[in-house]
């Protein structure tokens, strides 16, 4: 399955000028954690980077930093680690891996924000086709029983 098959295409932006505070609060109602950077380039949103909730924890609160006195371009993560959308979603865990990251922004051909494949999609993912290759013995031994019958 391709990567903009698996990723989650509801994805929460906003632009570098952004303060933390204000990304938290939409991270917060939209139950997410994380928030892609992004910026308007000639008619495509173009990911810059990416917050997440431990990058605020551990950046701005840990640090006791006022949350609206920084901008989410100050602790963002960039360049943001990006996945074609037409790539295999079985070699995102390798760049996981690799890169140490727990999320992947998916982009176009164009370079374009189309969603993001987060370590839980994979999850989902790779387990959803376990439960169906687990099944395949299963169905074999029903069908050779109809066939006998």
């Amino acid at each position: 399955m391709r990567a903009g098959q698996i990723c989650t295409l509801n994805v929460v932006t906003c632009d570098r000028n952004t303060t933390v505070l204000e990304a938290s609060k939409l991270m917060r109602a939209s139950h997410v954690g994380d928030v892609v950077v992004v910026e308007n380039k000639h008619d495509r949103i173009a990911p810059l980077g990416i917050v997440t909730d431990r990058d605020i924890a551990i950046s701005v609160v840990a640090e006791e930093i006022e949350p609206g006195s920084v901008l989410v371009a100050d602790i963002m993560s960039s360049p943001v680690v990006t996945a074609f959308e037409w790539e295999d979603g079985f070699c995102l865990p390798r760049r996981m891996r690799r890169l140490g990251v727990r999320r992947i922004a998916v982009i176009d051909d164009a370079g374009s924000l189309v969603g993001v494949v987060t370590e839980d999609d994979l999850l989902q993912f790779i387990g959803d086709y376990l439960v169906e290759l687990s099944h395949v013995s299963t169905r074999q031994t029903i069908l050779e029983e109809k066939r006998r019958a």
